[in-house]
């Protein structure tokens, strides 16, 4: 395909002036012979304000156009066009069993969705509850504090990011087509075309869930069949070893059932911890991995937005249409420790994230308008075992020592303490100029009661820094909340080549096997998963083999 690249336009520009700026760098005159494009890449350029540009990248589509001598050489380019390898030519044999997906969050969708086109008919466990269900699930937790373990912001179709920004960055590249792939599969189910070329794509709560029922819907289209309320508790192996089938819990009343498998993809997410328990009893072979812990800073969304565009920024978004503002983070404190920024979300809402009875953990949502009054984000600092100790699931019951001490300071509502007096070290008893967007209960707490004393003054003594870089994130009436323990899985479940673990047959995959970081990097691991499970189950693998890419 031919790329036309660092097209640069004041915001406001019409398409005639995209069409203009593309015919120039093709050293085309006449504006009428322009050729048909699409746009693949949009950022935002705000370094000059208050001037403020957007960047595209184009691929030309019209068919047999030839890049012209005149071209500008540096921008304009023939490049190949990735595409995921195609499993769908791969079939097992008559006498080999359908493959089982553990966990219907991005991984275990995309992998199930990928297997399901290749014809393979993927049976999914699922222990949460459909997306209609669920939703239902989270706003009862919300109103009345009383919660599901199996259905809530964690668990359920969709997985962790249902309730999420809905981000869809990925620093991992397109993995050999596989990220577009992930795009276009959104768009076809409902997501805005935007985020095919967004630098930085979102699509929001309240589209996403449409979007996650519309996948569902694919896969059970071709015959797959998503198993809800279906908590997966244990492999079935044969007499050599490998796996053959899965135990799980089902519906209400706990019944355990089995059902066969000729693969299993486990896409269990990183708050699947009683799994994690279950599977290092069994000598699944797991090892510990850093995450890191801290808590949730809202600031009015207008001081992001004159950090983004400067003080113009009113007219700049009301009249432009420009996004929120939104920002990234980084410091290093004198003791060493590094602090940053972590799932940003413009003008979005806290949300209690908890999925263990007596425990309370936090994250960000926003909706795909983000038009909350608030800008929010995690301020974290990365821990490892030198903080919580050695053994596969230190990390584990680290997260849940801090989540029962947030329980606790906030009488099982989320905690809230503004920035002056966690500095203090006292209780706060009232907001100022910002009041918590928070989806769920909350109340006035100490903070410092919840996270060890080295974290808390990490970020402490990161603000006057950050304050540099965005004036006014200082703010005494900022408000924080916790505990944001859930980033990142705290094991990694151990798999070699060909993405298999050593008990033959299985597959770990996706965040919770310690091997993505949101909902892109996950998706697109589901869909390498796929690959890996059709290519052993199939009695084509040494060709598989030979075209498969890492």
């Amino acid at each position: 395909m031919i790329v036309v690249e660092q097209l640069k336009l004041m915001a406001g520009h019409t398409k005639d002036d995209l069409c203009a700026r593309v015919c120039k760098k093709l050293g085309i005159k006449d504006l009428g012979k322009c050729p048909e494009f699409r746009i693949i890449k949009r950022s935002l350029d705000a370094r000059k304000k208050p001037d403020i540009f957007f960047v595209y990248s184009v691929e030309i589509t019209e068919p047999g156009f030839i890049i012209p001598k005149r071209a500008d050489k540096k921008h304009v380019r023939s490049v190949k066009k990735d595409v995921p390898p195609d499993i769908s030519r791969l079939r097992p044999g008559a006498d080999v069993k359908r493959p089982v997906v553990v966990g219907f969050g991005p991984a275990g969708m995309f992998c199930a969705l990928m297997l399901a086109r290749a014809g393979l008919k993927p049976v999914v466990l699922e222990r949460g509850r459909p997306a209609g269900d669920r939703i239902r699930d989270v706003e009862k937790f919300f109103s009345s504090g009383m919660l599901d373990p199996d259905s809530n912001v964690q668990f359920g179709e969709g997985g962790a990011g249902t309730f999420s920004d809905g981000k869809l960055n990925t620093g991992t590249g397109d993995q050999g087509g596989r990220a577009r792939e992930v795009l276009l599969t959104f768009v076809k189910h409902g997501a805005p075309e935007e985020i095919l070329y967004d630098n930085k794509p979102h699509i929001g709560t309240d589209i996403l869930v449409n979007v996650i029922m519309g996948i569902r819907n694919e896969i059970l289209d071709l015959g797959g069949e998503i198993l809800f309320e279906s908590c997966f508790e244990e492999l079935i192996t044969d007499k050599s070893g490998g796996v053959c089938g899965c135990r799980y819990r089902s519906g209400s009343g706990h019944l355990h059932k089995e059902t066969e498998a000729g693969a299993v993809c486990l896409a269990i997410g990183h708050s699947a911890r009683d799994t994690f328990e279950a599977l290092y009893k069994k000598n699944i072979p797991m090892e510990q991995k850093a995450f890191a812990v801290g808590l949730r800073i809202e600031h009015p969304q207008e001081i992001i937005d004159r950090y983004v565009y400067g003080d113009d920024h009113r007219r700049l978004r009301d009249e432009l249409g420009l996004p929120a503002g939104d920002y990234k983070l980084t410091a290093h404190t004198p003791e060493g420790r590094g602090v940053y920024s972590f799932c940003m979300c413009p003008g979005g809402f806290v949300v209690n994230s908890s999925s263990e009875t007596g425990m309370t953990a936090v994250n960000g949502m926003s909706f795909h308008a983000r038009d909350g009054v608030n800008a929010n984000s995690a301020l974290i600092v990365t821990v490892s075992g030198k903080d919580f100790g050695e053994g596969v699931l230190a990390g584990v019951e680290f997260q849940r020592q801090l989540e029962r001490a947030a329980f606790k300071e906030g009488g099982g509502d989320v905690p809230v303490q503004l920035l002056g007096d966690f500095k203090e070290n006292r209780k706060s008893r009232g907001t100022g100029r910002v009041e918590p967007c928070i989806k769920g209960r909350w109340r006035f707490g100490n903070l410092r009661n919840v996270l060890p004393a080295h974290i808390s003054d990490a970020i402490n003594g990161s603000m006057e820094f950050f304050d540099k870089k965005i004036p006014g994130f200082n703010m005494s009436d900022a408000c924080l909340s916790g505990v944001e323990s859930r980033t990142s899985s705290p094991v990694r479940i151990m798999r070699g080549n060909g993405g298999m673990s050593e008990v033959r047959g299985l597959f770990p995959c996706g965040e919770g096997a310690g091997y993505a970081g949101g909902i892109m990097s996950a998706a697109v691991d589901g869909i390498k998963c796929a690959e890996n499970m059709a290519g052993y189950m199939s009695s084509h693998s040494p060709v598989w083999a030979s075209c498969i890419r890492a």
